[in-house]
């Protein structure tokens, strides 16, 4: 009688936690849907349609989560949207 022996091993898996921050713009009575939509383009880097998805929901919601990710990307975005006259902050 032969016997079998199997060996598994066990590997460990370290799964990196990050925190997922978002930016979340707000809506104004100043700024044009042209201009947070070329801005959300341009520092957000959304697409025609998300930015202009995100603009209506600005508009009648009062604020949208524009991005999200880690703060140390998120960061100088919302420090540039800032800077164009947007409503913004990383929550």
């Amino acid at each position: 009688m032969s016997t079998q022996r199997k060996i598994q091993e066990e590997v460990d898996v370290l799964e990196k936690e990050t925190i997922q921050n978002e930016i979340v713009l707000f809506n104004d009575d100043v700024n044009t849907f042209d201009h947070v939509i070329d801005s959300l383009i341009e520092i957000c880097d959304h697409t025609l349609e998300q930015a202009e998805q995100c603009a209506i929901l600005v508009h009648y919601k009062g604020k949208c989560t524009v991005k999200t990710g880690e703060y140390k990307d998120l960061k100088p975005r919302c420090i540039q949207l800032l800077t164009k006259g947007l409503s913004a902050e990383i929550i």
